[in-house]
């Protein structure tokens, strides 16, 4: 039996550490990241408070990592002040804004072709 040869096209995924698709992407594809990202680029600074519920399924906790990790990834900043009780505001970074175009264009294809993945069709 022949040994399938792998197409050209095909082996820049095969490098996991050098493979933009898995190592950029995967940074703010996660269930709610991109749903963050939205909340925060309609407005300058929004609370902890209002994301959690302008995204009412999201778990505390899960909201408190998901922004932690795009955080991390420099896509949200993190302001924290010294109040009682403390408050905490987040905003998108310039990182952050220059992925919004490319958010805003899958939000889109999203909306024109929802009823294509709507199970209830």
């Amino acid at each position: 039996m022949k040994k399938l040869e792998l197409k050209d096209n095909l082996k820049k995924y095969t490098c996991i550490g050098q493979c933009p698709v898995r190592n950029v992407v995967s940074r703010f594809s996660g269930k709610w990241s991109m749903l963050i990202l939205c909340v925060l680029s309609e407005n300058e600074t929004t609370r902890f408070n209002a994301i959690s519920k302008s995204i009412p399924d999201i778990s505390p906790k899960v909201l408190t990592e998901t922004l932690k990790g795009l955080e991390t990834y420099g896509l949200v900043s993190r302001k924290l002040y010294a109040e009682i009780p403390p408050r905490v505001e987040y905003s998108l970074t310039d990182l952050g804004r220059t992925l919004m175009p490319h958010i805003q264009g899958l939000t889109e294809w999203a909306l024109e072709h929802f009823d294509s993945f709507n199970p209830e069709r």
